[in-house]
């Protein structure tokens, strides 16, 4: 895009720290932050919030982040994905805090199959097991970020990350495998 007002004109305005960057940036890629968040709404994420309210809610983290070195749309969305995996965490620990105790229930990485206002425990796990993984691999971490809460492409996610396809692939199977055996532990 060459036009002045280009996702990817902005993203380099926003490398130089200008906010103002990040609100004319906003409405031009809102509808793709919509998708995401009723991704993460979809897998009953939701609790009180909605898509407009999460999508508003990652914006203002991103606002903090506003000198972050944004490469292009994919890595900015990539970004508000994991924005918005932080504020729906955030707000499960504040559920947890709130029922003070739960008890502990039997977590699954399918994606259709995940954490639901009734349970943050379950999402609060799979944070917890995000954060081990990332320890070991940051970047499989990444990928699966991208992928499952950000509902990101494989290919969106290669661009991401700046590897390869096949490489995403190899990423998620290896991911997956070290999530369920963490998430697995975390039952015994």
């Amino acid at each position: 895009m060459t036009s002045a007002g280009a996702p990817d004109d902005l993203l380099a305005i926003l490398q130089s720290g200008r906010r103002d960057a990040l609100d004319a940036l906003v409405p031009l890629v809102y509808e793709e932050l919509r998708v995401i968040a009723h991704r993460h709404l979809a897998r009953g994420h939701a609790g009180t919030l909605d898509t407009t309210a999460l999508v508003n809610e990652a914006y203002l983290k991103l606002v903090d982040q506003s000198r972050a070195a944004w490469r292009d749309r994919a890595h900015f969305l990539a970004l508000a994905a994991v924005a918005m995996r932080h504020v729906l965490t955030d707000r499960a620990r504040a559920r947890i805090a709130l029922k003070r105790g739960g008890v502990q229930h039997r977590v699954s990485l399918d994606e259709q199959a995940i954490a639901d206002d009734a349970e943050p425990e379950q999402l609060l796990e799979i944070d917890d097991a995000l954060h081990q993984l990332a320890d070991i691999d940051p970047r499989l971490a990444r990928v699966v970020e991208l992928r499952f809460f950000g509902g990101l492409s494989e290919e969106e996610i290669a661009v991401s990350l700046d590897v390869t396809t096949r490489t995403v692939r190899r990423d998620w199977v290896k991911a997956r495998i070290l999530l369920r055996h963490a998430l697995g532990a975390a039952d015994a």
